[in-house]
């Protein structure tokens, strides 16, 4: 059985005039705020995506210099020294290395050696005398 709603019910045929009015407002506002909330993330969103495309980019070309850097410098001292591919060999892994050293940098992992060495506070080392009574100066 269908219920049907009666006349003192919300928006029925009853209901007053301020009422709708308020309603109309509330909806207005509605309305309103989530224009301003999808502008919003749709800019964010754009911002986003250019930024991780950058991210990405910068990290791809820091390894891949690595390599071409470390197989370069191998293949010069081949070339000077006549040591045909072992140079080569060594450098190109060292350069692998560098790469990926570059990358874990850039993503945090590892932290640069000379920015934990200005972090690192000189902490005071007292060591008390032979009686262990008072610190050493």
């Amino acid at each position: 059985m269908v219920e049907r709603p009666t006349d003192a019910s919300p928006g029925g045929p009853g209901s007053s005039k301020d009422d709708e009015e308020e309603l109309a407002r509330r909806l207005e506002r509605l309305g309103e705020s989530l224009e301003t909330r999808r502008a919003a993330e749709e800019a964010e969103n754009r911002k986003g995506r250019s930024s991780g495309f950058a991210q990405a980019t910068k990290v791809a070309s820091e390894f891949v210099a690595g390599v071409i850097v470390g197989a370069g410098i191998g293949w010069g001292i081949d070339k000077a020294a006549g040591t045909s591919p072992w140079a080569l060999i060594v450098f190109l892994l060292l350069g692998f290395a560098a790469g990926v050293l570059n990358v874990l940098r850039s993503e945090g992992v590892v932290a640069d050696a000379g920015a934990r060495l200005r972090e690192a506070e000189p902490k005071e080392t007292r060591r008390p005398d032979r009686d262990g009574d008072r610190p050493a100066p």
